[in-house]
């Protein structure tokens, strides 16, 4: 039976907040739609990540547990008030992918930096700038993003709220993250932790994430090795201290290159989309839809989403704490033979179901993963999964999930998931 969403103090812990944030449930252009488009980049769900990789493969895994998909090719979020008008600042000039590299040279300390990659403002995707960079005690590749995050939404905007947290549900796990205001108004979150958050190799992924009043949106990591993935640990810290972090993400050039971003390579709004494909459901959407589905009986602990397509809920039955995640994908009918094969179901209404029980995919001891994955004969995709842990990337607190498969079934099949709204 649904939670009495009048009756559950986290729903109305949750209502609130979403209210504050700028309208409550009935107005997804938010404070938090805002920071949910700040950290779409690292939040972002792979549409296609499960035909590659299976369940286990849905989101990508990055620094501290989060999901990450920097500058990989995913839509950027919609212009901030600056592009209102439709092309980029009038007095900013276009930077090419050389300009964004040399800025990014200029702003290191002493050293040698290596391109690997590099884009400007007039291309598709984000401009970037990434290197190899040596300061004589060892490689380590550096990395930084510019986009904008929208600003002209319907309530006030704050940059503490749009920047990535430093807690998010118990989801994180960094050694250290701090977010601070700067005199500007800006708000930076600076963090250190892992590539792999079960730590299962040594390499280091340290960051620093800004927005500023205006929308500006600065995301800079570095590791201590010559790639992301793939390469040997070079030192036993990356290059750049926190403090470093902090002035590099901060530094107004990087505000100057995200001006000059024209609009036409923003993401267009749902409504202009909506004849080429279909919407997808915003994250805080599918929270308050999640929070509504699961049985009354468990206590709502903690809660995230992304700009679009995830939203998850930490639950407690009274036998520990258990994470409950849901993907909504639209579209996905080009792709149901290869989602739904061997073992899977075919309901009357024509929607497919497939059950998936195993092992947890980040590396945490003994955490199991239940998943019911459901496709509506329009290619609607609801994907419900519940662990034996608030935490993949650490051990098992309990037994089971929270959920069983019959619960997550009835979650995944309710049709609250055809609705825009509640």
């Amino acid at each position: 039976m649904p939670v009495d969403q009048h009756s559950d103090p986290f729903e109305e812990q949750l209502s609130a907040a979403l209210h504050e944030a700028g309208g409550a449930f009935d107005h997804p252009g938010s404070a938090l739609a805002a920071a949910g488009q700040a950290r779409g980049h690292r939040l972002r769900l792979r549409r296609r990540a499960a035909v590659a990789g299976g369940v286990a493969g849905l989101a990508l895994v990055g620094v501290g547990g989060t999901l990450l998909a920097p500058w990989d090719g995913s839509p950027a979020p919609n212009p901030s008030s600056l592009a209102a008008s439709g092309r980029a600042s009038a007095s900013a000039k276009p930077a090419s992918a050389d300009d964004v590299f040399r800025t990014l040279r200029k702003l290191l300390p002493k050293g040698r930096l290596t391109k690997t990659e590099a884009r400007g403002t007039n291309e598709d995707l984000p401009p970037l700038a990434l290197g190899v960079f040596d300061d004589g005690k060892g490689e380590g590749a550096v990395s930084v993003g510019l986009d904008r995050v929208r600003t002209d939404a319907p309530g006030k905007f704050d940059p503490v709220t749009a920047v990535m947290p430093c807690s998010d549900g118990g989801q994180t796990g960094f050694d250290s993250c701090r977010t601070d205001v700067l005199p500007d108004g800006s708000a930076v979150t600076v963090y250190q932790g892992y590539e792999y958050p079960d730590r299962r190799e040594d390499t280091k992924a340290w960051g620093a994430d800004l927005v500023t009043p205006a929308g500006h949106h600065v995301s800079v990591i570095e590791w201590n090795a010559a790639a992301e993935k793939g390469k040997p640990v070079t030192r036993p810290e990356p290059p750049l201290s926190t403090a470093q972090l902090r002035t590099l993400a901060a530094a107004p050039e990087w505000r100057r290159i995200v001006d000059a971003i024209p609009r036409e390579r923003q993401k267009p709004s749902a409504a202009a989309s909506a004849s080429t494909r279909p919407a997808e459901m915003a994250g805080w959407v599918i929270l308050r839809k999640l929070s509504l589905l699961l049985p009354d009986s468990l206590k709502r602990v903690s809660y995230g989403s992304q700009e679009t397509g995830f939203g998850y809920m930490v639950v407690d039955d009274g036998k520990g704490r258990s994470l409950v995640q849901v993907n909504v994908q639209p579209g996905m009918s080009d792709v149901a033979d290869e989602l739904y094969g061997e073992g899977s179901e075919t309901l009357k209404d024509g929607t497919r179901v497939a059950v998936h029980q195993g092992p947890g995919e980040k590396g945490g001891a003994g955490v199991v993963m239940w998943t019911v994955d459901t496709m509506r004969k329009d290619g609607l995709r609801v994907v419900v999964s519940a662990f034996n842990t608030a935490d993949q990337n650490k051990a098992a607190t309990r037994a089971e999930p929270a959920l069983t498969i019959k619960q997550l079934r009835t979650i995944a099949l309710s049709p609250r998931w055809r609705s825009a709204v509640d």
